[in-house]
């Protein structure tokens, strides 16, 4: 399996330290989070982004794409029932796609809830074709840059906005292109009645990206839920993309949440064979 980690897990660490240091704990692959480039990705230059990818590649890791997409900036919003501001969010979506390109990657993993839950008087049924509007609005620019948008499903304490992976399939159906599929993510998945193994079975066909984290917001390994079932299931639907490592409690520090999220990974990983 293919083990990979977010960049904003380093925190305040140069990128370069950053990669270095993922790199010799065995990562393969890096994601970013746009905002720790810039909060705003039109202002993230040409110059900047070839820095960014020339580090990555020279410390041996493989630039996967971005996730945290809206988060940080501002008069975006993917369910909005006002035409100007889902092409707004599409047009950004679109450059968000021409960043990924340019730092090396391939995937925009959409989840950044507080610019996508339901506004007052739009139900879940409006919400997905406003949804379903503004990516279709970006898929374009997507398909040039050979760029794909995975839908991220996000458990009730994130927001009230595709809470299950069977609603983000329902967006995925609704855009209808190849370049619309759907990532799926631990902590969010803990809080679904399916249990995980079967959530991935089921959302298999869609399936492009996947981020290992723990019901208490800690990486792999570092709560209560067990990776061999899931790791296993991945692995019995022929998944072969990233197994990427995102975390939102930091008490550990950096080196912790980073060393003991891929040792676990990897000792899972083991069981399996």
């Amino acid at each position: 399996m293919k083990f990979a980690i977010c960049n904003e897990t380093f925190q305040d660490w140069p990128f370069e330290r950053a990669f270095e240091f993922a790199r010799e704990l065995g990562y393969t692959g890096i994601e970013y989070a746009p905002f720790t480039m810039h909060k705003n990705a039109y202002e993230i230059t040409a110059a900047q982004r070839e820095e960014v990818r020339q580090q990555a590649e020279a410390a041996g890791l493989e630039p996967i794409g971005l996730h945290w997409l809206l988060a940080f900036t501002e008069g975006y919003y993917l369910t909005s029932p006002e035409a100007d501001v889902r092409q707004r969010t599409g047009d950004y979506l679109a450059e968000l796609a021409r960043l990924c390109r340019d730092l090396g990657g391939n995937i925009l993993v959409l989840g950044s809830p507080l610019q996508r839950n339901l506004l007052p008087g739009v139900d879940h049924a409006q919400a997905l074709k406003f949804a379903a509007d503004v990516i279709q609005r970006a898929i374009p620019v997507m398909e040039s840059c050979d760029v794909t948008l995975a839908v991220e499903p996000l458990g009730p304490a994130e927001g009230d906005f595709l809470l299950t992976a069977e609603s983000g399939i329902e967006l995925i159906n609704l855009v209808d292109s190849p370049n619309c599929q759907l990532h799926l993510d631990v902590k969010a998945m803990s809080s679904e009645d399916k249990p995980i193994p079967d959530i991935i079975r089921d959302s298999a066909d869609h399936l492009v990206h996947f981020h290992a984290n723990d019901a208490n917001k800690r990486g792999p390994g570092m709560g209560d839920v067990d990776f061999i079932p899931i790791l296993r299931a991945l692995e019995e639907v022929g998944y072969d993309g990233w197994v990427s490592v995102e975390v939102f409690d930091y008490d550990p520090g950096v080196e912790a949440l980073a060393t003991e999220s891929i040792q676990y990974l990897r000792a899972c990983a083991a069981r399996l064979t």
